[in-house]
């Protein structure tokens, strides 16, 4: 029984190690992948499609390492594309060629932040981050990241190091078995599994940290509504106003360059254009779950809110207008402060950014899981225009001398909201 237990121990401290070293592998991977989406957001989704199959003002990007050979040289496409093909490279040449629209310079990128985006272009092209509210957008590559490879033979290499390790117990166990047999020395006998304390300090130990994994992951998930999809009164496709009309958000939108919060338009505002639009012409609609939209009936909504008569358009009285009672989507929490101004007017932030690709949702759902990490996040990784000297300048930022001598010097090459106070807690919490 004691050889048993000799046996049971070692294969439990072996299961135990391999757990331990393996789990690294999965966590580096998703990380690199979420490092990769919020890069890939603040940089790349403006120009490309979002399902990695459809040209927009950038070509497709499913499979785009399977069309480079040189990995090294797809890097120095992503930093510089310019230097690029000022250097003659054909490959660079000819994808230069494929839209019309120069691709931006990203000379800030490091290796292991493109490794990320396309980790996370790998991930997203195969279909392991679709969820049927994932409108998202993303790059994609065929064959993985320099990341995920890296990550997958550390663990062929853990597999293969605890084989190794298998094997030299059994081999210990059977010699020391021998030693006791030519000793003639009895084991003692043991006590059951169930009555070991030992045993029962692994499984609490096992049990409490998975499950207190399980549990602060749950916990700190509670209140972010990612994929939130409400049913709202009128079927209004973002896809047809911003995107195939191409309204600028600021229309409907406009406190979001004076205010702090973005607003949703009045009646009035619809009735702009629909008091002339009074019929459905646009691309085929359809809802969440794939049933047909009648956008005309549609319309008659928006005009019994209006208190409007399509045959007496001149007798129409706006103050009678009632107020569409549209369903909230982004909420955040009453001790948070967020300034739409400041992003958007002041940051240059797009609404992508935060809101996705949403001049491609039909319905619109929340995007982003909105949360202080995820914020944070952003702070960390955006710059900030520092050259007050151009038109384009915000002669706010010439209160920071020391920073400007910095770039000046070469000890910085740019400054992240991070670094004028984007991660002090009364920015957002006062």
């Amino acid at each position: 029984m004691n050889n048993h237990k000799y046996l049971f121990n070692q294969l439990t401290l072996l299961i135990i190690a391999l757990l331990v070293s393996v789990a690294p592998v999965f966590a580096q991977d998703g990380a690199a992948v979420q490092e990769g989406k919020t890069l890939f957001i603040g940089k790349c989704q403006s120009c490309h499609a979002g399902d990695m199959k459809s040209n927009s003002t950038g070509p497709a990007l499913g499979g785009v390492q399977g069309r480079w050979e040189d990995a090294g040289k797809l890097h120095e496409w992503i930093r510089n594309n310019q230097k690029l093909i000022a250097s003659g490279y054909p490959k660079a040449v000819e994808t230069s060629k494929i839209s019309a629209s120069a691709m931006t310079t990203f000379p800030d990128l490091t290796d292991p932040q493109i490794d990320a985006i396309l980790a996370y272009i790998d991930a997203k092209a195969s279909g392991k981050l679709d969820t049927p509210k994932d409108g998202a957008t993303g790059t994609a590559a065929a064959g993985g990241g320099g990341s995920s490879q890296n990550n997958l033979m550390y663990g062929v290499v853990s597999l293969i190091l605890a084989l190794v390790a298998l094997v030299l117990i059994y081999v210990n166990f059977n010699l020391q078995k021998a030693a006791r047999d030519a000793e003639n020395v009895k084991s003692a006998p043991s006590l059951p599994i169930y009555r070991n304390k030992t045993y029962i300090a692994i499984f609490a130990i096992v049990f409490f940290i998975i499950g207190g994994y399980f549990t602060t992951k749950g916990l700190v998930n509670v209140n972010r509504q990612i994929n939130y999809e409400p049913t709202q009164p009128i079927f209004y496709s973002h896809k047809v106003h911003a995107g195939v009309n191409q309204i600028n958000c600021l229309y409907c939108h406009g406190n979001a360059w004076e205010s702090k919060t973005a607003a949703i338009p009045s009646v009035n505002v619809c009735m702009n254009c629909h008091k002339t639009i009074q019929k459905y012409g646009g691309p085929e609609l359809k809802d969440r779950n794939g049933n047909l939209v009648d956008g005309t009936r549609e319309i008659q909504k928006l005009y019994e809110y209006a208190g409007f008569n399509p045959a007496q358009p001149d007798a129409w009285d706006p103050s009678k207008a009632k107020p569409i009672e549209w369903v909230k989507i982004h909420n955040l929490p009453d001790h948070v402060y967020f300034n739409h101004s400041q992003h958007i007017r002041v940051g240059n932030v797009q609404c992508q950014t935060c809101h996705g690709e949403i001049t491609g949702m039909d319905e619109v759902y929340q995007f982003s899981e909105l949360s202080m990490g995820w914020c944070v996040n952003c702070h960390r990784q955006t710059k900030v225009n520092f050259n007050v000297d151009s038109t384009n300048g915000n002669q706010f930022y010439s209160i920071y001398e020391k920073f400007h001598n910095d770039i000046k010097s070469g000890k910085m090459d740019s400054v992240t909201v991070k670094d004028i106070g984007g991660l002090e807690c009364q920015k957002c919490h006062y």
